[in-house]
């Protein structure tokens, strides 16, 4: 069975409130559960909590804050970096800041170990805490939650605990489907960065290692179809940072050789920065939209292509798209495929470096 076909197959039974599909015998699941014990043994529990990097960036420009919502696991919160400005949400927050010459408020409900099915109240976290900003100085009447606007965009990095602890993938996806329909729902732009290939970490052997990395792929394929479904955009993580680990596993992995290092999550912030300026209608670095270019594989494609596709390919942006007035063709609904040009993660560290100099 193709990826394509798989994905789209694990988007339906989560529409449909379908199990999971099996692919391992028996045997293979004792294996498989034998190795991950053993790469659980050598990573360790997760330890320390990470900085909280919540607030206004870029308050060096005028106007009203752009406001950012994010979501997720330990990727999203940075787990192991001493700073907030070394966080994944300072970085996004403090380059879509200098994209928009505006500045932007970001408020994170992400947590260590969280799966997709805690996402629910993570968002129920988010908007009682913007409705209590909203609501203004103690004392002020009302809550503030009815009057509260709508996020200007979430972004969502979930994915790789719901791999480890062997959700079923349409369980996982059903989740995922119905979070990013609350926030569409309410006029929030969404971005999803999907499941990252987990085929990369060092310490998983094989063949725990290819089960991982089809596992997770396949998980990312059907992410993107349940999400540009929900009306969100998805940008493909994949193996983006598996040459670099591969090339300085030291510098790109964090302590525990399973996290990644601030490097790491430079890398990962300038891989969603540009998908994330697109969705908000800011043209990262300062240039119009382009036309989608063929030579680079851009394009329109049936969704479920185009979810493989992108699960294959890091950085890939997948958004809805039409053809010929409409939204959906002979397999399933139009999408469009792009690779955006990003900045190095470097030049995000830095920006966010820069920014956090001004506020302290």
């Amino acid at each position: 069975m193709s990826r394509a076909s798989h994905a789209r197959r694990i988007a339906t039974a989560a529409a449909y409130g379908g199990g999971g599909l099996g692919i391992l015998t028996a045997g293979a699941i004792g294996l498989m559960r034998f190795e991950a014990m053993l790469a659980r043994r050598a990573i360790g529990e997760p330890t320390g909590t990470p900085p909280s990097a919540d607030g206004i960036y870029g308050q060096g420009y005028d106007g009203t804050p752009l406001s950012l919502v994010l979501l997720g696991d330990s990727s999203a919160c940075g787990l192991g970096v001493e700073h907030p400005h070394q966080t994944p949400g300072a970085m996004l927050a403090s380059g879509v800041a200098e994209s928009a010459s505006r500045p932007v408020r970001l408020t994170s409900a992400a947590f260590v170990g969280a799966q997709s099915s805690d996402l629910h109240q993570q968002l129920d976290r988010v908007n009682a805490a913007r409705a209590q900003t909203a609501a203004g100085p103690v004392g002020a009447t009302g809550d503030g939650a009815d009057e509260t606007p709508a996020a200007d965009v979430a972004v969502i990095m979930i994915g790789t605990n719901d791999v480890t602890h062997r959700v079923r993938p349409s369980t996982s996806v059903r989740h995922l489907d119905q979070v990013v329909r609350r926030l569409t729902g309410s006029g929030t732009q969404v971005v999803v960065a999907t499941c990252p290939d987990l085929g990369t970490i060092e310490p998983v052997a094989q063949p725990l290692r290819f089960i991982a990395r089809r596992w997770s792929r396949q998980l990312a394929a059907a992410q993107t179809i349940v999400v540009v479904e929900a009306g969100g955009r998805t940008v493909s993580l994949g193996d983006i940072l598996g040459p670099e680990f591969a090339a300085s596993p030291a510098e790109m992995f964090g302590p525990d050789r399973f996290h990644p290092s601030v490097a790491g999550y430079a890398s990962a912030a300038a891989t969603m920065l540009p998908s994330v300026c697109a969705a908000l209608g800011v043209w990262f670095g300062g240039e119009q939209e382009s036309k989608p270019d063929l030579t680079r594989g851009e394009g329109v494609r049936p969704i479920a292509m185009a979810a493989a596709q992108a699960a294959d390919q890091p950085g890939t942006e997948v958004a809805a798209a039409s053809v010929a007035g409409r939204d959906r063709g002979p397999r399933g609904r139009w999408v469009l495929l792009r690779h955006r040009p990003a900045q190095s993660g470097d030049e995000v560290q830095q920006t966010a470096e820069d920014q956090a100099a001004t506020t302290d």
